[in-house]
């Protein structure tokens, strides 16, 4: 998926398109995790979708439930969904920033070679 850092640096072009893939990537796994955050308030709590929604969207983004939960179920499932949220937030922040962090070391590793190379070895 990455050149290696024996070649030549991406061009912009072509760095903004793989940009926006891995934007488009953490996009869906965002609003995957959103989906099953909905159907799950559905399903453990007497929730409206457009409720279910705002909980599912608030636990997702770190900032917590909307609605006091009434079930065990929903309590439970709150918890888990918590849990996965947070890692699915840190997966999709990894999946945008990854080519970013890879062409800053690659730019790195070329830089270093052409001193180095200029040093003579």
């Amino acid at each position: 998926m990455f050149e290696h850092r024996s070649k030549p640096l991406l061009p912009r072009r072509q760095f903004y398109a793989r940009l926006a893939r891995n934007a488009a990537a953490a996009l869906l796994l965002v609003a995957f995790a959103l989906g099953i955050g909905m159907v799950g308030y559905r399903a453990f709590e007497p929730m409206s979708w457009v409720d279910a929604f705002v909980n599912a969207a608030m636990i997702l983004s770190g900032m917590g439930p909307v609605s006091s939960l009434q079930t065990d179920g929903g309590k439970i499932f709150a918890g888990c969904y918590a849990l996965f949220s947070g890692l699915a937030f840190l997966t999709s922040l990894g999946v945008v920033f990854a080519p970013v962090f890879h062409r800053f070391l690659h730019k790195f590793h070329l830089e270093e070679e052409k001193r180095n190379s200029k040093m003579g070895g």
